[in-house]
């Protein structure tokens, strides 16, 4: 039972550790290069995590990845950091709902769409899946909870974001899980 403590660590340290590098690269790179979208790609190992070790493992990444998005949000402000912070102005409760739970149900959904369609074209749909569940999540959150806060149209940011990053987002995810679980996958692998 210690040796499986320890293994579960060892593995969500290093898809954290991997999470933390993409996330100061793709902000450094997308900050620099003027690109007409900005998709997120922390969720990558969060959705290949959970595929391969189990929505345990999976819901535990996609809470270090909320909080990931909570610390980013407070420490490096931009006008939408209320959303995902409830330490900035505007920032309340509901902040820290839209930053965790989305993340965490990243870690879980794709699992249990792989494990519905055991195959290759599971892999695919379950990147996709895992991907729009943070689309969904959050921007369903920030509509219910902060249209009335949001300056502006919160429609038409919404409608802009999904329309742009999140289809780059889901097409990545899938793609990247596709070609990297298999590769990852040892014959018969158990679930931590």
């Amino acid at each position: 039972m210690k040796n499986k403590n320890s293994t579960t660590v060892a593995t969500i340290s290093m898809f954290f550790a991997t999470m933390i590098v993409i996330h100061l690269l793709t902000s450094i790179i997308f900050n620099v290069l003027p690109l007409p979208i900005k998709p997120t790609l922390v969720h990558i190992p969060v959705i290949i995590a959970s595929i391969l070790y189990g929505p345990r493992v999976g819901a535990t990444l996609g809470g270090l990845m909320g909080l990931i998005s909570v610390v980013t949000n407070t420490v490096i402000q931009i006008p939408s950091s209320y959303l995902f912070s409830p330490f900035v102005e505007n920032g309340n409760i509901y902040s820290l709902i839209i930053a965790m739970v989305p993340r965490i149900l990243i870690g879980i959904t794709p699992y249990f769409v792989y494990k519905l369609i055991k195959n290759r074209s599971g892999l695919l749909i379950a990147g996709a899946v895992g991907s729009m569940t943070n689309t969904i999540f959050v921007l369903g959150g920030i509509f219910i909870l902060f249209s009335n806060v949001y300056n502006g149209n919160v429609q038409a940011m919404l409608a802009t974001v999904l329309g742009t990053n999140a289809i780059a987002e889901m097409v990545i995810s899938s793609f990247l899980t596709f070609i990297i679980v298999p590769r990852l996958e040892k014959p018969h692998a158990s679930k931590i």
